[in-house]
Parts: structure tokens; sequence; C-alpha cells
């Protein structure tokens, strides 16, 4: 408790009951109506104070409105499904955020716990303080300033984020319950996800409404330009299920000659996203180069829930075998990146998916035009290593070199090992396919000439591929692409 809890009165929302719902699409309504009268009410309080000469006599204080869950039965539930059942008796809660933006998500997982269980759920106000400024992000006409800007300070008035209370315990696996003894119901608290979605928005400068289910990072700004094109091709083709182009300042393309405004400066990770009405679209972030920025990526994206991430980039050939141009699929990871090892320890192996990689060697296959044995002219399969040091080249090769012979591995770069552990961490389906760009080992480095001609004839086939894994993962039915494999011992109901 905070010392300004202990000398102004609190002031909040009406206290209202929790309801039962064994309709999902009821649940949802009522978890909107609770999340908008809760920002509603942070928004007017904040309006009023803003203009003050001094500090008003109240603190102002809503509440997340909260999912909760209670069963008494070990009656077993369908045991296909990696998601959508509780692993035993007990309580279970989840605080929620954007129901708006997560509806089809929450209808889906709240509607599989029902049916699973037979046991309503509980929708009400939880404990859980929300912050002032996630209360206003979607207000275009409000700007919460920085401290000191205010007549007084505003934490004393409003609650503000509290990154003590925003953390990855529940994917991490590390035994967290909620303060009230219930267990985490989704693998996200309300202001974890409202974190990462400020995030995502100052890093992408485009909003998480815009995101799709599928999404492919690259490390080059080339492969922006061809999915670009790709886009275009897509929007003169009526029959092609998408909608729209948005590029970083959420400007929309709904037609194939329209004209993109450019930004005065890129974002950090500028992202790009091919739209269909029902989000099964392609979203494609460019990462740009390094382990951080793909972790910093992923953090954020994970709370989304999307369906699959690919990896689609350059990496450094290490086989003489291989010529500049040819893809590696990645079935392994060297994970010398390092950013992780805190949350992910490095003993953890990283698996290939079955799924992802039958996807991304049909479409290498569909887009080359080459079949059976003779696919491996143009294709590896093999351990990728991922390294945190750029110019490892530049060391004693004695290290790496043989470190890199004995993991048996075929290619190497700085994020494809990020990214997939990160999917495997948060659940999210993940692959990497990687295009040989140089060969540091062979004295074929990347020049300017070299990679010029390199780009032209490459980088839009392997983009294509990507997309083509896409669509064929998009196919997929959800049950199977999001396997049991992916899943610990006790995990939490909702995906």
């Amino acid at each position: 408790m905070s010392p300004a809890d202990l000398t102004l009165p609190i002031k909040t929302p009406s206290k209202v009951q929790a309801e039962f719902f064994t309709d999902a699409s009821l649940a949802v309504d009522r978890l909107c109506e609770l999340y908008d009268a809760a920002c509603d009410f942070l928004t007017v309080k904040f309006s009023d104070s803003a203009g003050l000469s001094k500090q008003p006599a109240n603190r102002f204080r809503a509440f997340y409105p909260e999912i909760r869950f209670r069963t008494t039965t070990h009656a077993a539930t369908d045991n296909r499904l990696s998601f959508g059942h509780v692993p035993g008796p007990g309580t279970y809660s989840t605080t929620i955020t954007r129901p708006d933006l997560f509806r089809n998500y929450l209808e889906q997982q709240i509607g599989l716990l029902i049916q699973n269980h037979g046991v309503p759920v509980a929708v009400g106000q939880s404990s859980t303080p929300m912050p002032v400024h996630f209360a206003v992000a979607g207000r275009a006409d409000i700007t919460v300033p920085q401290e000191g800007a205010m007549a007084f300070p505003l934490r004393d008035v409003f609650d503000v984020p509290d990154l003590t209370n925003t953390h990855d315990d529940i994917v991490n696996g590390l035994g967290y319950r909620h303060e009230d003894g219930s267990e985490p119901l989704a693998p996200f608290t309300a202001q974890r996800i409202d974190y990462s979605l400020a995030r995502l928005s100052h890093y992408t400068a485009t909003l998480a409404e815009h995101f799709q289910n599928h999404v492919l990072f690259t490390n080059y700004q080339f492969y922006v330009e061809e999915f670009e094109l790709f886009a275009r091709a897509m929007l003169a083709d009526k029959s092609s299920g998408y909608t729209a182009f948005v590029s970083p300042g959420n400007f929309a393309l709904t037609e194939p000659d329209g004209e993109i405004p450019s930004l005065s400066k890129l974002p950090q990770m500028p992202t790009y996203h091919l739209k269909r009405a029902d989000g099964s679209g392609i979203t494609l972030v460019n990462i740009g180069v390094g382990p951080s920025n793909a972790k910093t990526a992923t953090d954020h994206i994970a709370v989304l829930r999307p369906h699959a991430w690919l990896m689609v980039g350059h990496c450094a050939g290490l086989r003489n075998s291989q010529r500049l141009g040819d893809f590696v699929l990645a079935h392994a990871y060297l994970r010398e990146d390092k950013v992780l090892d805190a949350d992910l320890p490095i003993w953890v192996p990283i698996p290939p998916l079955a799924e992802i990689q039958i996807a991304l060697e049909d479409a290498v296959a569909d887009v080359t035009e080459l079949e059976g044995y003779e696919l491996k002219r143009i294709m590896r399969t093999g351990t990728v290593a991922s390294l945190d040091n750029r110019n490892w080249e530049l060391r004693d090769n004695s290290g790496p070199v043989q470190r890199l012979s004995q993991s048996r591995a075929i290619a190497l770069d700085m994020e494809s090992a990020t990214i997939a552990a990160n999917g495997f961490r948060f659940r999210v389906p993940y692959g990497t396919l990687l295009c040989v760009s140089d060969k540091p080992l062979h004295g074929e480095l990347k020049l300017p000439g070299m990679a010029s001609d390199f780009y032209t004839t490459q980088v839009g086939r392997h983009l294509l591929i990507g997309i083509r894994a896409m669509e064929r993962l998009r196919d997929m039915p959800l049950e199977r692409i999001h396997s049991r494999k992916l899943r610990s011992f006790d995990e939490t109901a909702f995906l």
C-alpha cells in the first residue's frame, strides 16, 4: 500500500456482483461492459484532474474485469486437445484487458472450457487496479504526461503501471498463483498484455488490431518491398480473400494501385499486415539484426496468441557444398544468442514441429517446382546456430568453428534460435527457413556486387515460400497446429 492510499479516500466505480455464464458470447459481452466502465471512469477522472492546479482530494481506482472458473471433479476431458481444459479440481482465474480486441479468442477459449467441463464461468470485477495509462491508451485526444508535468504526482492519485506485477512467471512455468490462491487460467495477465500492446505500438507503428494470426519475421528491408508487391497483387485478385494492406502509421491500402504515404521516420521494427476479414492473414515484421530485437518482438507479439510465426531471413552457409541462394530448413538450434538464458535455460531442447516443417518443405517444392531428391539441390535440413556476435568471423576461428562443426550446424544467423525458443516458451508454433547470402568460412563474403545479384534473384522467391507455408498452416485445423508437444505438465486452459 502506498502512502497516498493511507491519506486519500479512494473512489471506485460501483461494485458489481459476479455473473455466471454458460454462453461464451454473453460472457465476453459482460467483459466488454465491465472493461469499458472501468476505462470510462478513469478517463473522466483523469480529464477532470489534468487541469487542476492542486492535487484532487480523492484517489481514483478502477479494476480490470476477470474470468473465474471452478471445478471439483477429476473427470477426464477430451485429451486430444492441448488446451480448453484445466488439469484438475480447483479455482482458476485471469484478469482481462481489451476484450474487444480478443473477442474471437476469448469466445473460443471460454466456449471450450464450458463445453469440456460442463461448468459455467464467472465474470466480474477483479481486485487488480487498472493503470490510468492503459485505460486511456485508446483515446487519441488524451495523453498521459510525464511525471512532474502535472501539478501533483500522478501516482498519488491514479494507479500507474507496476512492473513488479508484470512478468512471465506463468509461461516460464514457475508455479505462479494469484494473490487469492487461484491458479492461472490464461498464460498472461491483463497488465502483461497491456504492457505489450503499448510496446507493440511503439516498436512497429501499427495498432495491435491489425496483427494477423500468421507472422513472418525477417531481417532485411528487401523482404518488405517484395511483400508490398505481393499484397498489391492479392488486392487486385478479388478471390484471394485478402482485404487490406496496412503499413507503419496505420495506413490501410484496399486497392492495388493506392498510394502508401511515407513516414518521416520509420519505427524500430517496421511492420506490415496483409489482412483477411477473420484475422487469418499474414503480418511481416522487419526485426532488423540481432537476438535482442528478435526477443523484443516475440515477447510482445506473443500476447496476441498468433497461430504460427516463422523466420525468413538471411544466413551464413557453413558448408562448402552450399551455394548462395540455397535454402536452410532448421530442424535444430544451437543457442548461443544468450538473451533467453534466464527465461529458458539452454539445456531445454527446442524441437522441430512436424506441421511447420512439412508446410515449409512443401512450400519450397511448390515455388521452386523441385521435388524429392531434386529438392536437395537447393535446400538442406539441419542445425542452425544463432550467435550474439555479428562479427564472429573476426575472432580466433578455432573456438567457434570447432563448436559449429561438432554441432553439425549448416547455417548461422543472429535471430532464428531466439524466435524459435520464444515460440517454444510462449507455446506459439514456430519454424525457420533461411536463405544463404554469404559463406564466410569459404571466402564468399557478402560484398555489394554479389549482394545486388542475390537480392534480385532470391528475395522474392524466398518470401513467397514463407507466404505459401503460412497459407498451408492457415488451412490446418487449430487443434492440429497447436499440438500437445508445446505444452508442459500443468498448463493454463487458455491457449
